[in-house]
């Protein structure tokens, strides 16, 4: 949250596309910052608290007109520029007018209304999922590993997985500290994308607890493709 307290430390980083869930309104944040920040789409009932995507360096962002508002916070945008790609852009939180669909199930269902999309190719998939495998027990439908496999149907990968060649469940970098607390790690964000993406690889980057633990509880996570 308070995003606008904060842009600077993030767009240090140059990125081409940004997505910040917990993001407040545009009407707040460009009000606020001091930060040259392009228009944006916001998607939210709280104008404090949404989420927020952000295109830079000439990348356009267009709603795509499938999109369901029955699942508000997973987001297909298409994505215009010197790549051209759908991009999903996730926040998996506790609200969502599907009271059967919260956090991962929500990703798990919003997947199977876009899964055409999907199966097209040329997809990123990114945000703050708020899941790990761990938890796969405390979700009868539509639990992290369902999603994960979901995906990987249509060819689409984690970029944290494959780069550092890790296990879903197993990761050495955590992007959560619950509570800012450094002895409560987790990895709950992820950066899903197609074979075409995956191929072109270039770096993953998770932000240390010491640089941003005073910031915010999530540490970013940057991927760069060749």
């Amino acid at each position: 949250m308070a995003f606008h307290t904060k842009a600077n430390d993030i767009l240090a980083f140059s990125p081409d596309i940004l997505i910040v869930p917990e993001c407040a309104s545009p009407e707040i944040v460009l009000k606020k910052s001091k930060e040259n920040l392009p228009e944006y789409l916001w998607f939210g009932d709280n104008k404090n608290k949404g989420i927020g995507v952000f295109g830079f360096n000439g990348y356009q962002l267009t709603l795509s007109d499938i999109y369901d508002e029955k699942y508000k916070w997973i987001v297909p945008i298409q994505v215009s520029g010197k790549e051209n790609f759908l991009l999903l852009a996730v926040w998996a939180c506790k609200y969502s007018e599907d009271k059967n669909a919260c956090y991962i199930e929500q990703v798990y269902k919003a997947l199977e209304v876009y899964n055409d999309l999907l199966e097209k190719g040329n997809v990123i998939i990114a945000g703050d999922f708020n899941s790990n495998k761990i938890w796969d027990k405390d979700h009868k439908v539509g639990n992290h590993s369902e999603v994960v496999n979901l995906l990987s149907e249509n060819g689409i990968k984690s970029t944290y997985h494959e780069f550092f060649g890790e296990e879903q469940g197993k990761e050495t970098h955590p992007t959560h500290y619950f509570w800012h607390r450094q002895s409560k790690p987790f990895h709950i964000d992820y950066c899903f994308v197609s074979a075409d993406w995956i191929e072109r690889l270039g770096n993953v980057a998770v932000g240390t607890y010491e640089d941003w633990a005073q910031k915010s509880d999530h540490c970013p996570v940057m991927i760069d493709f060749k």
